[in-house]
């Protein structure tokens, strides 16, 4: 089978085209036939060799797909050779067959073409735990969303208004502010015109944001931590701007938050497990009704998962980036 490799060089982490073995699963997994695969920022971590996958993991790329079981493990039971699936994956996506947990499989939405369902596993499990299970956002409660057109944030944008939530976002251009804003976010902030700190205490009139779903970390922590309300809740799930920050815990005592940070990929399938039953009873009959949507920035074929990179890299994307196999 076709698979993409990391190529490291003295100066380049190139992605290539290479014939692997085709995968046998294991008792619990499935085996994909992919259709599509997501491109998402830990896979550019990854290919630099800032993010190393887990123990057992496969070494190629890729956290979610969608496509066609084409073969079982002998103790999986609740699904059928030849059913459309998408799913969340620890590695492997970025090849024409890969091995997943039954778990971690969810029915292609009805309606939903398998590109669509292959930006769905990644963010959806993401959003889901982070803003519902961890932060525990309320009806009629604020979220602040940084990066508001990534796959995470046009995701929190439309998980957050659909569950009753009031939803203010930031993002680096107009073009996007307005895309956030099409999308249900009730104020979108253009940050390099805006002190997003100043944006969101004037819309909420200084009461600040009941929780923040971060991706950006480095000198975001301090001001996030001023846009909160009190008993406000800031998700961390990312570093862009890198991990080390300065704060005043005073502040942190006074208003009562909470700071929580999370990866998805380490967990073990039976947390995985558990976000795929709530999004399936909760958010799967919303994809299928139209009331939320996938939204695609771009499709290339794997051959060209090197420029899908590149498009990610240069940030001009606005929700996900798909490869098609």
């Amino acid at each position: 089978m076709r698979a993409i490799e990391i190529y490291r060089s003295a100066e380049f982490n190139n992605l290539i085209v290479v014939d692997q073995q085709q995968p046998t699963p294991a008792a619990h997994q499935v085996l994909i036939k992919v259709v599509a695969a997501g491109v998402n920022r830990p896979d550019l971590m990854q290919r630099k060799g800032l993010y190393p996958p887990p123990p057992a993991a496969s070494t190629v790329l890729g956290l979610e797909v969608a496509g066609t079981i084409v073969a079982l493990g002998n103790e999986v039971s609740e699904y059928n050779i030849g059913d459309p699936v998408c799913a969340l994956l620890t590695g492997g996506g970025y090849a024409e067959y890969c091995l997943a947990s039954a778990c971690c499989c969810l029915p292609l939405p009805k309606g939903l073409s398998f590109i669509q369902a292959a930006a769905l596993p990644e963010t959806f499990f993401t959003v889901w735990s982070n803003i519902f299970d961890r932060a525990k956002l309320q009806v009629g409660e604020s979220l602040l969303v940084h990066g508001g057109t990534s796959g995470i944030g046009t995701t929190a944008i439309q998980l957050g208004r659909a569950f009753g939530g009031r939803v203010i976002v930031t993002a680096g251009n107009e073009e996007k502010c307005r895309h956030c804003q099409k999308l249900g976010a009730d104020l979108a902030i253009n940050y390099r015109q805006q002190d997003f700190v100043e944006a969101v205490m004037h819309h909420t009139g200084g009461k600040g944001v009941n929780v923040v779903l971060d991706i950006i970390g480095g000198d975001y922590l301090p001001r996030n931590l001023k846009c909160l309300a009190m008993d406000g809740r800031l998700q961390q799930i990312a570093i862009q701007n890198g991990g080390k920050s300065e704060i005043n815990l005073a502040s942190v005592l006074m208003k009562r938050l909470t700071i929580a940070g999370t990866t998805l990929r380490p967990r073990n399938d039976e947390f995985k497990a558990k976000i795929a039953q709530q999004l399936f009873a909760k958010v799967w009959p919303l994809l299928e009704s139209g009331q939320l949507k996938p939204i695609i920035d771009s499709v290339f074929p794997l051959d060209q998962a090197s420029q899908a990179h590149e498009r990610m890299e240069s940030s001009q994307h606005i929700g996900k980036i798909i490869l098609e196999v």
